[in-house]
């Protein structure tokens, strides 16, 4: 009997760092032609094309453009833009339409030469458009200021100093040593972190994530794949706010998208093996993790510090380098992360397959500012 899916079937993910040379369309393109030969399906079998937005191209159909470029003739195609969230987004959106039937096989990809393809000063003023362009943006305010609030007031809440969230950074970058493609594998401590370059207090310039060129992608199928299948679990989103200022800091929004995925997948917290969560500033990754649960409130800097999130640790986390160290091309960074987790559940990650046998994989994107949410839980089958 055919076991329907939604599976993800194939994955491909290409190195990041600044690489000057390829448009948004080629790092698209080198990242979908991997997940497609993973996954052992032509262009012409795909039926649903999901492509996330890109920052150094103002393209209206970047669904349609990668399709035709790929060479495929979908039935459905869709561009997609929420933040640091899309590609997860996009997942999401691909198991619902399996679930529904409209598609047997879906495409997801994003790519950008964000790092080679605009000035640092262009970048910085787009991405603050996530800011209200009447009482944030015209102050000057930039995304590493408004994590800057939040950590401020995460750390004067509990009591803690900027250090307490330079673990994190370390980890990331020791797990990024054992990863080609990595933008950054030298280890740093985190008297390393304290000292580079203040970028908006109370974060260094080793507690952001760098900018990147890359691309990643996945097919997602409603037959098993051919080999090892990971299986889409459960989904979540929770959209609760757009504006930092208008943010409820108590309920980002992390703990209802993190329980409806897992709820759907009939598991538990308790229950993961192995995680990626969204990282592109030390602080983001450290109140995600608390408001899904994974750490006590003001506690999981030390559970870094501990080893709790190490490769041989009780949660394996963003066992890649996260965005913080594999790097950060938009909305390939956050698919980076699933991409790193299937290929540990598929035990196909080579000298840092994590120990054990890890079942169940738990994977978190948000974009904006702690803005817009989604959760992944996918299982080996």
């Amino acid at each position: 009997m055919r076991l329907r899916g939604p599976w993800l079937a194939g994955v491909g993910l290409t190195p990041f760092g600044r690489q000057p040379g390829r448009s948004v369309l080629d790092w698209q393109a080198v990242a979908a032609h991997d997940a497609l030969d993973d996954a052992g399906v032509a262009p012409r079998q795909v039926d649903a094309v999901l492509a996330g937005y890109a920052t150094t191209t103002g393209h209206l159909m970047p669904a349609d453009l990668l399709a035709e470029h790929l060479g495929a003739r979908p039935d459905i195609a869709y561009g997609m833009s929420v933040g640091g969230a899309t590609g997860l987004a996009m997942v999401a959106a691909a198991a619902r339409l399996i679930e529904a039937g409209d598609a047997e096989v879906v495409l997801v990809a994003a790519g950008e030469d964000r790092a080679s393809g605009q000035s640092t000063d262009t970048s910085t003023r787009t991405l603050a458009q996530v800011g209200h362009r009447e009482h944030e943006v015209p102050v000057g305010a930039t995304v590493p200021a408004y994590y800057a609030l939040l950590a401020s007031r995460y750390l004067a809440e509990h009591g803690l100093e900027p250090a307490d969230l330079a673990p994190f950074a370390v980890q990331m970058r020791a797990h990024a040593a054992a990863v080609d493609g990595a933008h950054f594998r030298s280890p740093i401590t985190v008297a390393d972190v304290g000292s580079s370059a203040r970028i908006a207090e109370p974060l260094r310039l080793l507690d952001c994530c760098p900018v990147s060129d890359g691309g990643a992608a996945f097919v997602v199928t409603a037959g098993p794949p051919r080999d090892v299948g990971v299986r889409i679990a459960g989904v979540g989103e929770a959209h609760r706010h757009q504006h930092v200022s208008e943010a409820d800091f108590d309920d980002f929004g992390a703990r209802r998208c993190a329980g409806q995925a897992l709820d759907r997948a009939g598991r538990g917290v308790s229950d993961i093996d192995i995680a990626g969560v969204y990282d592109s500033f030390t602080i983001t990754v450290a109140l995600l993790l608390e408001e899904i649960g994974f750490s006590a409130p003001g506690r999981s800097g030390a559970d870094v510090a501990a080893g709790r999130f190490d490769r041989a640790g009780a949660l394996p986390l963003n066992t890649h380098g996260g965005l913080l160290s594999y790097g950060h091309c938009g909305v390939a960074g956050g698919m980076a992360h699933l991409v790193e987790v299937v290929t540990q559940l598929r035990r196909a990650a080579g000298g840092r397959q994590v120990a054990g046998r890890p079942r169940t994989g738990f994977v978190h994107a948000d974009g904006g500012v702690l803005s817009s949410h989604v959760s992944v839980v996918v299982e080996a089958a």
